[in-house]
């Protein structure tokens, strides 16, 4: 996690409740943050033995993909890779219909598969998108 807490997150720290944690008090707490796609965002930040964990919700919906990586940025820096767990079924916990979680190890690296099995390297979505309607017209 990142040493220093953004401001947008330290101005949306919870002061009073369960989860409050103190004014400069680091990324541990829960916070109040507007999101990208102008949804708030309720955001508990954990670090536990071995994980730095944090849940996204909102009040009426899952938090999309925006919102994760939005989220993910707020709390880790760029070039650290923190993944979402989908485990076996005897495993599965659900308290709250509309949080997701993004996990990290610590001291550990999380494998990852090689960037070219995700798709073309260096080409966006809209080039992504002409390529494969061509491929379809030809085809």
């Amino acid at each position: 996690m990142r040493s220093q807490i953004i401001e947008k997150v330290e101005a949306g720290r919870v002061r009073s409740g369960r989860l409050a944690s103190a004014p400069g008090s680091g990324p541990c707490g829960q916070f109040l943050v507007q999101g990208p796609c102008g949804c708030e965002l309720n955001i508990t930040a954990l670090v536990r033995p071995g994980w730095e964990h944090v849940a996204v919700s909102t009040l009426r919906r899952c938090p999309n993909w925006e919102e994760m990586c939005f989220v993910k940025d707020l709390f880790w820096e760029e070039e650290e890779c923190v993944m979402q767990l989908h485990p076996p079924h005897s495993q599965y916990v659900n308290n709250s219909r509309y949080c997701l979680h993004l996990w990290r190890p610590i001291n550990r690296d999380i494998p990852m598969p090689p960037p070219g099995f995700v798709g073309i390297v260096g080409l966006g979505p809209s080039d992504a998108a002409i390529l494969f309607a061509q491929m379809q017209a030809i085809s």
